[in-house]
């Protein structure tokens, strides 16, 4: 346990490890570190004798950074992270896979048989097929509670209209109907 624990310790480290480096690479020269700089000086010429005497400058007021103008490493790579999706621990990851061996092992646990037959699936109010009832169906047809379908097999069904010489063919005269074949029962 503590060997799996180093293990993905060094692998965050060198995933990190990576990402600053793409970073950096990915950061534009132009866009690097703000720096400071004096304002320049102005000169005024007065009079005559041509003296040149250096203006007396206010007090510069720093101004804050926004981060629009100016962003710098720091924030580029902030804003990387903020992207990333979040990991879940080790510890959840054991935990969600323990949780679905558990469900599959209490399905399996109970006593079950395969069996076969052919049951329509009924179409649900959305148009769709839900073979999960007719599974059902066929495992109450057998003498059990419930089931799950193994093996689905589809048929078109027409009317008796489209074997009518010379009759065109609408769009209504046929439908595809789904059919539990082999379902696992409990």
């Amino acid at each position: 346990m503590i060997a799996r624990q180093h293990i993905l310790a060094q692998a965050r480290a060198h995933v990190t490890a990576a990402i600053l480096a793409a970073a950096m690479m990915l950061t534009a020269p132009a866009s690097g570190w703000s720096q400071a700089s004096a304002p320049p000086t102005s000169i005024d010429v007065q009079g005559p004798a041509q003296q040149i005497i250096p203006q007396q400058d206010a007090p510069a007021t720093p101004q804050p950074a926004r981060e629009e103008e100016n962003p710098g490493l720091l924030n580029e790579l902030g804003k990387m992270f903020d992207k990333l999706p979040t990991l879940k621990s080790p510890q959840q990851t054991i935990e969600d896979l323990n949780a679905r061996a558990r469900d599959a092992a209490s399905w399996l646990a109970k006593p079950s048989s395969m069996v076969s037959g052919r049951i329509i699936c009924p179409v649900s109010a959305n148009g769709a097929a839900d073979c999960k009832l007719g599974a059902d169906k066929l495992c109450q047809t057998k003498g059990f509670k419930q089931g799950k379908s193994l093996n689905v097999d589809a048929a078109q069904t027409c009317s008796a209209k489209v074997l009518i010489p010379g009759r065109t063919r609408k769009p209504d005269d046929c439908h595809t109907d789904n059919y539990v074949t082999t379902a696992l029962c409990q």
